[in-house]
């Protein structure tokens, strides 16, 4: 097949799988994939997913391919922690929440790690406002602090180890204050995050 054939009829999505290819193309034949990799045209992202190489340029890219990558899933925890500025670490893996099962992937567009969710848990997205428009989906400030601590087993319960998570006062107060944050905590019907939520408020506010 001509390639530029192939990129007037894909290009708009940047990133596309061999099932979507198949369903446009019924006789294309996957070899092509393997010399446009080869001339650098395109760049795999895991087995079957691929995007244009000059999507690397497209902002926002990353969390739109998070999202497809391992579906349906969703940004959280560390990811989301770091950008609302919960937490003051600068964070490169993009963490996602998903109901499949644990998976990473490493491409050119970054490292891609899902933690598992029961589907009763899987709430608390929005979608993005990416600049490019493309869609991905991120979770509220206050999910995804329920997330980490739900999904970080071995960080005990105690003043001490919750402050050590070094929250900002500043943006941990609002979600309390709304109720937000415990709302969401007892959405999990779990004792233990539960408790944890009454000790951050203790531990990390004044």
């Amino acid at each position: 097949m001509n390639f530029q054939l192939f990129r007037d009829r894909f290009h708009r999505y940047a990133c596309f799988s061999l099932d979507h290819v198949r369903a446009a193309f019924p006789s294309f034949d996957r070899g092509n994939f393997h010399e446009w990799l080869r001339h650098g045209y395109l760049l795999r992202l895991r087995r079957g997913w691929f995007a244009f190489a000059d999507a690397t340029s497209i902002p926002g890219i990353s969390d739109h391919i998070a999202g497809l990558l391992h579906s349906p899933s969703y940004l959280s925890c560390e990811t989301v922690l770091s950008r609302c500025g919960l937490i003051p670490e600068s964070v490169v893996q993009l963490t996602s929440c998903t109901t499949l099962k644990p998976a990473f992937f490493e491409n050119p567009f970054g490292q891609f790690s899902y933690r598992t969710l029961k589907p009763s848990l899987f709430f608390g997205y929005v979608p993005a406002n990416l600049p490019s428009g493309l869609p991905a989906t991120i979770a509220t400030p206050a999910k995804a602090l329920c997330d980490f601590l739900y999904l970080n087993p071995a960080l005990t319960s105690s003043p001490e180890a919750l402050s050590a998570l070094r929250l900002d006062p500043d943006v941990l107060a609002p979600l309390f204050d709304s109720g937000e944050l415990p709302r969401t905590a007892a959405r999990f019907a779990s004792p233990t995050l539960s408790a944890r939520i009454e000790l951050l408020r203790t531990a990390c506010l004044p």
